[in-house]
This record gives C-alpha cells, sequence and structure tokens, in this order.
C-alpha cells in the first residue's frame, strides 16, 4: 500500500500550502520517494508551482493538479458555470495515478472540509474514501479553536478519530495565539498538536522553504512519523 497523507485544514489561507510544502521537502530530504499534489485549485496557481519546484518537475501541472478553475470560488461553482462535471470517483482515479509513482503522496486539500467539490461530494468525502492519514492545519488567530474543533467532530463523524493537528504562526505571538494552543491540545487528546512557528512572509518560495526547514526538522519528523 502506498502512503497517503492528506493535508486539510480549518479554512483557506491558513497554512495548509506552508505545511505540504515543508513535509515534502522533509521527506525527501530524508530520503523518501515523495511527491505532492493538489488535487483541486481554485484562483492563483502559486501553490501548484511551489510544490512543482520542490520535486524538480517530475509530475506534469495537469498530474499534480488535475482540476484547475482561474475563478477564485468554491470548484463545484466553478463547475456549474463551465458546465462541466467531475465525480468522485474520476477525482479518486487521479489521486491514486500519482499515488502509484511514489512511496509517499502528500495530497493538499482546498479551504475546509466542507468545501464543495464535483457532483455530490466534498472534500471530506475524498477523505472518507481514500482512508489516508490526515493532517489537520489551523491557522494560530482568533476563532482557531471553534474552527478546529469543528473540523475535528467531522473527522470523527466519518470514522477518522486519530489525526494529528498544526496550528501555523501566521504572525507573531500574542495572548490568543499562545492560548489556543494550549486549549487544543487539551481538548483534542490523545490527538496531538503542533505549533509551527511564525517563519517569516515569504514562504509561497522555494528559496524560504529550504532556509526554514531546519527550525522546524524536528516537527517535521513527529508529523511524519
Amino acid at each position: 500500500m502506498r502512503r497517503i497523507i492528506f493535508v486539510t485544514g480549518t479554512d483557506t489561507g491558513i497554512g495548509k500550502t506552508i505545511v505540504t510544502a515543508l513535509l515534502l521537502h522533509h521527506l525527501r530530504q530524508t530520503g523518501v520517494d515523495a511527491l505532492a499534489m493538489k488535487p483541486f485549485c481554485s484562483g492563483g496557481r502559486g501553490d501548484v508551482t511551489l510544490l512543482q519546484s520542490l520535486q524538480n518537475s517530475e509530475l506534469a501541472d495537469e498530474e499534480i493538479n488535475p482540476y484547475y478553475f482561474d475563478q477564485a470560488v468554491a470548484p463545484r461553482v466553478a463547475l456549474r458555470r463551465l458546465q462541466r462535471k467531475i465525480s468522485l470517483a474520476a477525482a479518486m482515479r487521479k489521486i491514486r495515478s500519482v499515488a502509484e509513482k511514489c512511496e509517499c503522496l502528500l495530497v493538499e486539500g482546498i479551504g475546509g472540509l466542507l468545501v464543495p467539490l464535483g457532483r455530490n461530494f466534498m472534500v471530506i468525502d475524498l477523505i472518507r474514501a481514500l482512508l489516508p492519514e490526515v493532517i489537520l492545519v489551523a491557522g494560530n488567530k482568533l476563532g482557531a479553536i471553534n474552527h478546529t474543533l469543528l473540523s475535528a467532530r467531522a473527522l470523527e463523524a466519518i470514522g477518522i478519530g486519530q489525526f494529528k493537528g498544526v496550528l501555523v504562526d501566521l504572525s507573531r505571538k500574542d495572548l490568543v495565539r499562545r492560548t489556543n494552543l494550549l486549549v487544543l491540545r487539551e481538548s483534542l487528546k490523545p490527538n496531538r498538536v503542533f505549533s509551527l512557528p511564525y517563519l517569516g512572509s515569504n514562504l509561497d518560495q522555494v528559496r524560504a522553504i529550504k532556509e526554514s526547514y531546519p527550525k522546524v526538522k524536528k516537527l517535521l519528523a513527529c508529523l511524519c512519523a
């Protein structure tokens, strides 16, 4: 069985791509034949460019990101405007095709768990079908506790009670950010919640990911364990 790690989140713009990119770099640095993909992407395609650069463009853009929509809306909305349909089975085939090409595949989700993707399925349905290891990412800001606990309950409802959480500091810590971590670690036991420190504002660049890597190498090793 190929190892699949699904990086999902509580929302959009909260650090999923940063976590996916760092994990991809870590796995490849430690000798794992790892690839990453973002099956669904709306708006800019910068996330795909970053992942491509970290894995030396070993796959075509259409393999890493088979479903791209230039408008920054939910995929199902874009599909309706384009009069197109995508089934869960078709999306699964795309993911499993890439998984066959590596030891470990990182799959980055789009937005949160209940983002509608194609015909009658959401991000959480992809997870239910794949039964992967799950990493739940939340931006460490006001509202993170509520959003993270709601997402954890949604995962539990589909039979995924075990996952690893990552709180991403998108700016420097204040009282809210310090207490978020404490509350979530207490509330999500026995699941582990890790804190990714603030690493700067340019983590959409390969150089920044590689320069930040030594600072979080131990944390990434725990996420991959």
